[in-house]
């Protein structure tokens, strides 16, 4: 049939005889038995001391085929290794120019499923596959597919419009794996998305995936550098700066010098990893950043966009800014203000970087955001002196009280804190920090007074998944507050039923909380809560499965009919129902 035929293909350029051969000499001869002796004799192994064995394997009943199929996957073995020493011996162009005789030989077997792992095998171990042969394969879904990885890197690196079909797939599926992470059911304070070390992260498929596509290909590295900016351009997604980071630090652990030697950002890259690992950026650390920040040379600014879009990463901020909050704590014990301090200011202009790398990449304006000088000298402060109001209420709750009764906690907060929320986008990140902070000491005081400022944020920000997500997890160590009305009207009226219904994210993130803490919430509060979140028509399918979780779990909650029923009263001879009393 035409898919014999397609099998063996090839055959006859090479001399060889197939099927249509022996049925000419069939059609064509007089005596068919000695025609096929011949055929065999001819076209057999030519082994003299095969001749005597062959008819002995016919009196076991062994066909031939099998006999030739066994004989023939030996060869191929055996050929596949000689292919694979070939490749590792003698001269470099010596061994090349074998090779490259042995593809003109058998490429034109190449469809043959049997010969095919020999041919794919000589090419892989070619650097360089004649452009001929490759443009076959490409043109050959089937080929195409069979290819070695060392064989579609020479492929791709001239066909960016090909590598980018492999890989955006992958890109989608790294996206979505963060954004499960982040709407996630489990909530939790110990184990949220910054928890994964840097090393455990860079072990994901995705990560591993573009890592063995690259190889040492520095062409193909650049150009998944060009998809990522182009997509953090496009959607202002900064996951893919993560990724960013994570396949060269990918490619640092495999020790691929050809990569990271030629990358700039690689020693920045790799000392902000170990700061990132911490969670804390520590001062011979921070010297060293600030060495390459100051090191970039007239001329080569351009590195710069590169290095914010690493410090973009969420980890790198993470990191910043929980490093930022920690030294804020420590000045307010030295008594040192803010601008006497060389390592926060260092960690300001990181955060600046990083957060202005969407604005460096898109206007190619290459240079290091100006810092705002009330930034330093009014917000940092006023941070500081909710640190000392904390601490003063602290000391007045444990001294005797006098006349005068306890002293209630500082309710207002001062506008220039709100303002800065609004219209700085450093002071908004690092405000937020300050409320995770004061949410995971369990500062419950602390935390209602300045969540009323996070109604308005620069671009939003406190209705961001990231922040969402931390939030959610830190409020389960504030769990026995929610049964308080005033601690859940701040919290849900106050923040989250703001955005609800015009961020189907903030939307999605109150259910999780709710799912997780829905026993601790006082009924009559449960029962509001509910009938505000329930979804709309234009409610997406996420919502719209959570609240159905919830409805769910809250049914399950309800006493149940047996419980509401009266009891009888005791008149009637029925001493098997217990009185109230005994129950």
């Amino acid at each position: 049939g035409p898919g014999q035929a397609a099998m063996y293909a090839g055959l006859q350029e090479l001399g060889v005889a197939n099927g249509e051969d022996l049925k000419e000499t069939l059609t064509n001869c007089t005596e068919p038995l000695k025609a096929i002796e011949q055929f065999q004799t001819e076209n057999g192994v030519l082994l003299p001391s095969l001749q005597s064995a062959l008819p002995f394997l016919d009196l076991h009943g062994t066909p031939r085929l099998e006999f030739h199929q066994s004989v023939f996957d030996e060869l191929r073995e055996k050929l596949l290794e000689r292919v694979s020493a070939i490749a590792l011996e003698g001269k470099v162009e010596e061994r090349y120019k074998k090779l490259e005789d042995l593809l003109e030989k058998s490429f034109s077997l190449v469809k043959m499923p049997s010969i095919q792992p020999v041919v794919m095998c000589v090419m892989k171990h070619l650097p360089k596959v004649p452009e001929k042969k490759l443009k076959l394969v490409m043109a050959d879904k089937d080929l195409y597919k069979a290819c070695a990885v060392e064989v579609k890197r020479q492929i791709w690196q001239d066909n960016q419009a090909l590598f980018g079909d492999e890989v955006s797939p992958l890109l989608k599926q790294y996206i979505l794996e963060k954004e499960n992470i982040l709407f996630s059911n489990d909530i939790s304070v110990l184990h949220n998305f910054f928890s994964p070390s840097p090393k455990t992260r860079r072990q994901g498929e995705v990560v591993q995936k573009l890592t063995q596509m690259i190889g040492k290909n520095v062409k193909l590295y650049d150009m998944v550098l060009q998809f990522l900016r182009t997509l953090f351009l496009r959607t202002r997604n900064v996951h893919y700066c993560t990724l960013r980071a994570e396949l060269l630090m990918s490619l640092h652990d495999l020790e691929i010098s050809e990569i990271c030697t030629v990358d700039p950002c690689h020693k920045f890259t790799w000392c902000l990893d170990a700061c990132i690992r911490e969670k804390f950026v520590d001062n011979k650390r921070a010297r060293e950043l600030q060495g390459f920040l100051d090191g970039v040379k007239k001329g080569q600014e351009q590195v710069l966009g590169d290095l914010s879009m690493i410090l973009c990463d969420p980890f790198a901020i993470n990191t910043l800014a929980l490093s930022t909050i920690r030294h804020l704590q420590d000045l307010v014990g030295q008594d040192t203000l803010p601008r006497e301090s060389p390592d926060l200011l260092l960690l300001l202009r990181m955060l600046s970087l990083g957060q202005g790398a969407w604005d460096m990449i898109d206007s190619q304006v290459f240079k290091e955001p100006k810092m705002e000088a009330e930034l330093i000298t009014k917000f940092l402060p006023m941070l500081m002196s909710f640190v000392v109001d904390d601490h003063t209420f602290n000391v007045d709750q444990k001294l005797p009280s006098e006349e005068k009764g306890p002293i209630p906690y500082p309710s207002t907060i001062p506008e220039a804190f709100t303002k800065f929320l609004q219209e700085n986008r450093i002071a908004c990140e690092i405000g937020l920090y300050y409320i995770l902070h004061i949410t995971k000491q369990r500062n419950k005081n602390a935390f209602l007074r300045l969540l009323p400022a996070l109604v308005e944020t620069f671009s939003d920000l406190a209705f961001s998944d990231i922040f969402l997500h931390l939030l959610t997890g830190n409020l389960t160590l504030l769990g026995d507050e929610f049964a308080l009305e005033e601690f859940c009207t701040g919290l849900f009226d106050g923040f989250f039923l703001t955005a609800c219904s015009r961020k189907e994210n903030v939307h999605r993130h109150v259910l999780r909380l709710l799912l997780h803490l829905h026993h601790k919430v006082a009924p009559a509060k449960l029962e509001s809560l509910q009938k505000a979140l329930e979804p709309t028509k234009q409610s997406g399918e996420a919502v719209k499965e959570l609240y159905n979780q919830l409805t769910e779990k809250l049914e399950l909650r309800k006493p149940s009919p047996a419980e509401v029923t009266e009891t009888p009263s005791m008149e009637l001879p029925l001493p098997t129902v217990p009185t109230p009393a005994s129950r």
